[in-house]
């Protein structure tokens, strides 16, 4: 399969190896995210050894070590006596390190650890005494989000040795396009982003020569699909207590984005509800969003499901499993998902509208954000030194006039936006506007899909 994008990531991988300093690189992300094949492709333009950690015994771990190397390093004595701890192994690298600079890729870390718990504890004692100063480019890679960061956490003895810590996240909708074919128009891009997500192997098992109701029926609501099934044991496999964080992503999936509208509707006490938010917030699983302008320690902080492909499932696919046991997927597509696919794509494309305003270049003096009061919402307000931009997102086709209506309902909900700052750009952000360039030349901000790259 061809490596696709990732191109912030690669960059920063090589900035950090071609600096000549020891790093011990700590990269970590949920699984199907992409980071073997980010590692991989880095591996690919710098000389490197790739381990992989599976769940065996810490023998066979070695054994297996002991080939790789002894392969990368064209030295036979290894493999007709493979290395029979991890002090053997660590001190052999060291001292192939002082000979030259290669990279030490350690992929499935927590594996090797379950099986090996003074594993963290031999890595320091190397990192101390050996790797750190020799120059070794060293990666600990690892799934489950839980288990790195209690790995490389205060308490571990490699806590304060990382010298970085990557996390991979899902792609942006511009990086996650590149898997569509060129024939695809944006906005079927944007639907099938929000159904899939920016995760690369879910965007893999669509075949995007059928339809998306093809797709939906055949590729996804199929007991026996990994579509249907990868939800479930991605988040068994981070989550303790599953039942209750459940209970508390499919309300926040109803709309009960609120504290206390979460507590009513999972009928859980606020303590543990509060307890179980943080730790979904820890796994990057939901988002606390804060008003624009506010702190972000402030209690009006509204909850969402961060990963599209998540927020698709708890929304249309969770809740409705009857469907899919009884064989019902047309139905299922039919009564739930066809008469509200268009308003939960415009929930994400207001997503979309805020990365495309951070990454566009002409407003990188700009910070972004959302905005509401109790009777007033604007989805996206920029700031900066020279001024304030307000703007209206709407997954809708515009016209001239329906532009102007907008901007004049804008005009008015602005006027509770409290700031010093008196110069003010108004503009919309839609599927498809019709007259654009007339409404920039009066000067007002108007985007639509073709903008988007």
């Amino acid at each position: 399969m061809e490596f696709k994008n990732r191109k912030e990531e690669l960059k920063t991988l090589e900035k950090l190896y071609t600096d000549g300093t020891p790093k011990l690189v700590v990269l970590y992300g949920r699984r199907r995210i992409g980071k073997t094949a980010l590692i991989i492709e880095f591996l690919k333009k710098q000389k490197g050894l790739y381990l992989l950690g599976r769940q065996e015994t810490e023998l066979e771990n070695l054994k297996r070590f002991s080939l790789e190397i002894s392969g990368f390093f064209g030295d036979p004595v290894i493999s007709a006596n493979p290395f029979t701890n991890w002090d053997s192994l660590f001190l052999y690298l060291s001292k192939r390190l002082k000979e030259k600079r290669f990279i030490i890729a350690i992929d499935e870390f927590p594996y090797l650890v379950s099986s090996s718990k003074a594993l963290p504890s031999i890595l320091q004692d190397y990192w101390d005494n050996h790797l750190s100063k020799s120059k070794a480019f060293t990666i600990l890679c690892g799934s489950s989000i839980s288990m790195m960061e209690k790995i490389v956490g205060y308490k571990s003895p490699i806590y304060g040795r990382r010298t970085e810590q990557m996390l991979v996240e899902p792609l942006k909708f511009r990086e996650a396009s590149e898997f569509f074919p060129a024939s695809m128009n944006k906005e079927e891009k944007l639907v099938h982003y929000s159904i899939l997500g920016g995760t690369p192997a879910y965007l893999l098992e669509f075949d995007y020569n059928n339809s998306i109701e093809h797709n939906l029926i055949n590729n996804y609501l199929q007991k026996t699909k990994f579509l249907y099934q990868d939800a479930l044991f991605v988040l068994r496999e981070e989550l303790a207590e599953p039942r209750n964080y459940f209970a508390i992503m499919r309300a926040i999936s109803k709309g009960k984005v609120v504290l206390n509208e979460i507590i009513n509707e999972t009928g859980l006490e606020r303590g543990l509800v509060s307890k179980y938010l943080s730790i979904l917030l820890e796994l990057h699983l939901v988002e606390r969003l804060t008003k624009f302008g506010d702190k972000k320690t402030s209690r009006k902080g509204l909850y969402k499901i961060k990963d599209n492909f998540f927020r698709f499932w708890f929304r249309f696919v969770h809740d409705n499993e009857e469907y899919i046991e009884q064989g019902r997927q047309e139905l299922l597509l039919k009564d739930k998902i066809n008469p509200n696919i268009n308003a939960f794509a415009g929930e994400i494309f207001e997503n979309v509208a805020l990365q495309f305003m951070s990454d566009n270049p002409d407003f990188r003096n700009f910070i972004f954000g959302r905005w509401w009061e109790r009777e007033a919402e604007i989805d996206l307000v920029g700031k900066s030194e020279k001024g304030l931009i307000f703007i209206e997102v709407k997954w809708k086709n515009l016209a001239y006039k329906d532009m102007l209506v907008l901007i004049e309902n804008l005009k008015e909900k602005s006027g509770k936006f409290n700031s010093k700052i008196t110069k003010r750009t108004f503009g919309v952000i839609a599927k498809r506007i019709e007259g654009k360039e007339k409404l920039r030349a009066e000067g007002y901000l108007a985007f639509d899909l073709l903008d988007f790259r």
